[in-house]
């Protein structure tokens, strides 16, 4: 598989650096995910219910092992695994990895090529680098609330954890960019980033907005905020979605609704006059749109080159056609849960086969991870006995 000569030590938990990790794991990173001994921690653990539908779909295609990091063993234990292995991930508060001895200038020590990748919720350094990080802080301090929601409404949550997620997936960016670099180098290095980081990079052209042309960008609700007319309008059986910026698109979309004589207005006339008149624009394409489904106006507009579709619930869209052709769905067989369908990666590649293996039991794999990194059965007997495994 694309990634099956890389060995990730994963110690992460909750979202994002689980996250980073399934990213290798897809693609057949050889991942080992590292949580304390049921004896030494017998909670849940951070992020969710082990049985639950998103532990498992966050933790897939690893192998289990246990291991206390607490105690001078199971730090040396740690420490022979990451001198054979190419990545440890981890995602404590910053002090946190100094205080178990798994900051980077100690795994340096022990292996040169090893990359270490941290995610936090400030990043390592500055004002607020040992506060604990959360999805929605970073939602709020990144800017993403206040253009999130109806105007006026006041600052609304996103409904997914976009800082979370984007961490994550910048994470793994970093992985393999220093995987790359570490075949010119012969070294690996510290890659990091944080929850306020990542939201801040994906708000993207409403933060150079702010940069560049010093426009604080608000709540534009399912308007555009830049691109007139794009936004929801109800049909006759539901709500239809609509993306219609610049002049050719303005064209197209009155042509398909038989609006000429909107069209020859002076006060639509320009992209900038229409997002000055929106309201009125939207009002005289609700009034055209309510006359029939969304099913005729999806095929109408796409038809004339108009990106449009319906709005869906989850439900919903993995019941649409083509959603079922691009085959989203990961189905993998828990040993215990039964057979189940996770989500699968949205990347697809002409010759690289993913990985579909159910999330593993904790400490499901431990004897079998020591055995190939050459402990022998004895030893790991003794490991277990004083709760080290």
């Amino acid at each position: 598989m694309p990634l099956s000569r890389f060995t990730v030590l994963d110690l992460t938990r909750v979202r994002s650096g689980p996250l980073a990790v399934r990213q290798l794991a897809d693609w057949g990173a050889n991942v080992i995910k590292i949580e304390p001994p049921e004896a030494i921690d017998g909670s849940k653990g951070m992020g969710g219910e082990r049985d639950g539908s998103d532990f498992q779909n966050t933790h897939r295609n690893k192998r289990g092992i246990t291991l206390n990091l607490k105690v001078p063993e199971g730090r040396e234990l740690f420490y022979s695994l990451v001198a054979k292995a190419d990545v440890v991930a981890e995602n404590y508060r910053p002090d946190v990895k100094q205080r178990l001895g798994i900051d980077y200038v100690n795994l340096k020590g022990i292996n040169k090529r090893i990359v270490l990748a941290s995610i936090s919720g400030f990043g390592q350094s500055g004002p607020y680098a040992r506060r604990p990080g959360f999805d929605q802080i970073a939602q709020g301090m990144g800017g993403l609330m206040s253009v999130t929601g109806l105007p006026g409404q006041g600052p609304i949550r996103a409904g997914i954890p976009v800082a979370d997620l984007s961490a994550g997936l910048y994470a793994a960016i970093g992985i393999l960019i220093a995987l790359l670099e570490r075949e010119n180098s012969g070294e690996g290095q510290w890659v990091h980033t944080s929850l306020l980081e990542a939201q801040i990079a994906m708000m993207d052209f409403q933060a150079t907005r702010w940069l560049i042309d010093k426009d604080r960008p608000g709540q534009a609700g399912n308007n555009h905020p830049t691109s007139i007319p794009t936004g929801l309008f109800r049909a006759n059986d539901g709500m239809l979605n609509l993306a219609g910026g610049g002049e050719t698109m303005w064209r197209r979309i009155c042509e398909a609704l038989e609006l000429g004589d909107v069209l020859s207005r002076s006060d639509f006339s320009t992209e900038g006059l229409r997002s000055q008149n929106r309201d009125s624009l939207n009002a005289i394409l609700q009034e055209r749109f309510i006359t029939n489904s969304v099913g005729y106006w999806v095929e109408r507009l796409n038809a004339a080159g108009v990106p449009c579709g319906p709005v869906y619930g989850v439900d919903d869209m993995f019941a649409d056609q083509h959603v079922a052709a691009l085959d989203m769905r990961l189905p993998v067989d828990h040993t215990r849960l039964g057979k189940l369908d996770l989500l699968r990666s949205p990347v697809s590649m002409s010759r690289g086969k993913r990985q579909a293996r159910a999330t593993p039991e904790r400490g499901q794999h431990t004897d079998e991870v020591l055995n190939e990194f050459g402990f022998t059965a004895e030893k790991i007997a003794a490991l277990r006995a004083q709760d080290v495994v």
